[in-house]
């Protein structure tokens, strides 16, 4: 079992033409996920070979579909092309839209998503600006190292793609049923609070491990709805602990204004809903050890 994302899913890649297409598509297909397809209307109706796995070209996501049955999409489409090319992929109505495209502008993201919500919300957008998602031995969405850490019963949501990677590698051991990379733009489209009400009805999921980062409010909002209705243990981490008052660093969403979006702030509201949250990555993994344990 596992959220969003199995071995049984279609995976076409738009974008798979461009260098980092091609690139994380032979990853992607090294790991073992089903890739049935990429898109580039200019390219319809060629293939490209992947040391020796033959993946055809299609001219439209619409088309992909009718031809592979495919039910998930990741974009590699460079920014200023991105919000078509979600926009697109909403219309033909694929089931996960994984958009990996750092730099795209905020007011094309809340365009898509905007488009999302009117087109009923048949699309789940993850993303942008993220690594993706990866259920480890069964399938990999995106820019995740495969051979990091091994299948279990841990899952894992995060704003950060690098904090991602080092979770999942403290915690090889025990290993993850998928790991979310949900980005830290202003706009995204799947929350901690998505992620975290998947994991609670997953039955193959134990414990949640949730990755935040200074800036917005997303991780009090989240310890709010934790509050509320999650009954797994939850272990947490937020980077920005030294970030200094008024600086943008790195991700263009972790902005903090007085006490506002402060890590403080939310390892707080995290603690007052029950949630663990380590001080390092490190103390946050030793913190997940202990309540699988316990």
């Amino acid at each position: 079992m596992a959220i969003f994302l199995t071995k049984e899913s279609k995976v076409i890649v738009q974008g798979m033409t461009g260098s980092e297409g091609q690139k994380h598509t032979r990853r992607m297909l090294a790991s073992g996920t089903n890739i049935v397809g990429g898109v580039n209307p200019r390219k319809a109706g060629t293939s490209v070979d992947f040391d020796g796995t033959e993946v055809p070209v299609f001219g439209s996501v619409a088309e992909a579909i009718e031809k592979t049955g495919a039910d998930v999409t990741v974009i590699f489409v460079p920014p200023k092309f991105a919000k078509d090319a979600v926009v697109e992929a909403i219309d033909a109505e694929i089931g996960l839209a994984v958009v990996i495209t750092e730099g795209i502008a905020v007011h094309d993201t809340a365009a898509f998503w905007a488009h999302a919500q009117t087109r009923g919300n048949k699309t789940r957008i993850v993303g942008p600006n993220c690594p993706g998602l990866i259920t480890p031995g069964e399938s990999n969405a995106g820019i995740i190292p495969a051979d990091i850490t091994t299948s279990g019963r841990i899952g894992l949501v995060s704003k950060s793609g690098t904090l991602t990677y080092q979770m999942m590698y403290e915690l090889r051991d025990l290993g993850f049923s998928t790991c979310v990379g949900i980005g830290g733009d202003p706009i995204i489209g799947t929350t901690h609070i998505d992620a975290l009400a998947a994991f609670e009805a997953d039955p193959d999921t134990d414990l949640i491990v949730m990755i935040g980062e200074i800036g917005g409010d997303a991780e009090e909002r989240a310890a709010d709805f934790i509050k509320a209705n999650v009954t797994k243990p939850v272990v947490g981490y937020v980077a920005g602990f030294t970030a200094p008052e008024g600086k943008t660093m790195g991700h263009a969403g972790a902005i903090v204004s007085g006490s506002s979006g402060t890590a403080q702030a939310k390892k707080e509201a995290l603690e007052a809903a029950g949630v663990k949250v380590g001080k390092t990555p490190s103390e946050t993994a030793r913190l997940a050890r202990a309540a699988l344990d316990g």
